[in-house]
């Protein structure tokens, strides 16, 4: 990883973009578990309106307009609410893309973090058309659960491209440097577990399959219930035409619901594998890591238990969705940290 030039100025920029990215990421998920996700079924405005239908007159005109979507207002909001936030990072990412490339123009001498700003803006144009076709598209499972990856993806790199204008790295000892490259092999692959444990519980979302086990450890009284993995998992399902609520049999969301479970089980072990080896580097920074990387984790699972326990509280199912994006967070931190590493 190149050195980044140090900029306050572009660190307080890039860290107030990842604070109101994750005000978009939760509004996004507040949208999904209200089920608001076709509180406007057009797209970009709601019901033809810049925001959405108030009066009466106006009401009537939009359910007129659209016969097969009756106005809910208490799904409106959340859904317009998000678009417009959405569209406001997306002007925040733009401004710090523009302004990365006119300072690494005018500094050809230091490193500018100019591809990483690019990558941001290309995804948040991608992110803005999964948006409309989550809604063109009546809520596909597919196209949520891009969308809800793409989210993450944003507010990941949003806070690396803060690490790198900060400028922050650790400075150890030469053999806690080196132990700590040597965690990189698992560091990644424990990345990639979190990632597609984030993708599963999108899945499951998408397919409203959260309640398909009411109680735990095990489901419907089983160890290995009744699933239907062939239709739970069928990604070539064909689109539409409207799948809100869900249109997957009982055996198939247990399905859904059963393999996050023990995908969740997956990412403890390798979880608690890395944060292990980190205490085992024996200098305080890793063993800090670990920590908050355990602590984290131990919230996120006592959250995913509560919401089975206690039937999908709206609260703890947006925290569930927060606690995913903060785990991913602190590994996004350990692998700049890992990456850019000094000796003395």
């Amino acid at each position: 990883m190149n050195e980044t030039k140090k900029s306050p100025q572009m660190y307080r920029w890039a860290l107030a973009a990842t604070a109101f990215c994750v005000i978009v990421v939760v509004l996004g998920a507040f949208t999904r578990l209200v089920d608001a996700g076709l509180g406007c079924p057009d797209w970009p405005g709601c019901y033809g309106h810049l925001t959405w239908p108030k009066s009466d007159e106006a009401v009537a005109r939009a359910e007129a307009a659209f016969p097969e979507f009756p106005v809910e207002h208490d799904k409106t909001w959340p859904e317009m609410v998000h678009r417009y936030a959405a569209g406001i990072l997306g002007l925040m990412i733009l401004g710090l893309t523009i302004a990365t490339w006119r300072r690494a123009s005018r500094d050809p001498e230091h490193s500018y973090p100019r591809k990483l700003t690019l990558g941001l803006l290309i995804l948040v144009i991608v992110q803005a058309l999964f948006g409309m076709w989550t809604v063109t598209l009546k809520l596909w499972p597919q196209v949520v659960v891009a969308h809800l990856l793409g989210g993450f993806a944003t507010l990941s790199l949003l806070w690396l491209l803060s690490q790198r204008y900060a400028g922050h790295r650790w400075r150890m000892p030469s053999n806690s440097v080196r132990r700590l490259r040597g965690i990189t092999s698992l560091l990644w692959l424990v990345i990639i577990v979190v990632v597609a444990q984030i993708a599963l519980g999108g899945w499951v979302s998408a397919n409203y399959a959260a309640l398909a086990c009411t109680d735990f450890p095990q489901c419907h009284g089983q160890w290995w219930p009744e699933m239907d993995f062939r239709q739970g998992f069928n990604f070539a399902q064909d689109v539409g035409p409207n799948y809100l609520g869900g249109l997957l049999e009982s055996d198939a969301r247990t399905a859904i619901h059963v393999t996050h479970r023990l995908g969740a089980l997956v990412v403890i072990l390798l979880a608690g594998l890395l944060c292990w080896r980190l205490w085992q580097i024996k200098h305080r920074r890793p063993q800090r890591m670990a920590l908050i990387i355990a602590g984290v984790l131990a919230v996120q699972v006592a959250l995913g238990v509560t919401n089975i326990l206690a039937s999908l509280p709206l609260a703890v199912a947006v925290a569930h969705n927060a606690g995913g994006a903060l785990l991913l967070l602190t590994l996004v931190t350990l692998a700049h940290r890992t990456y850019t590493a000094q000796r003395h």
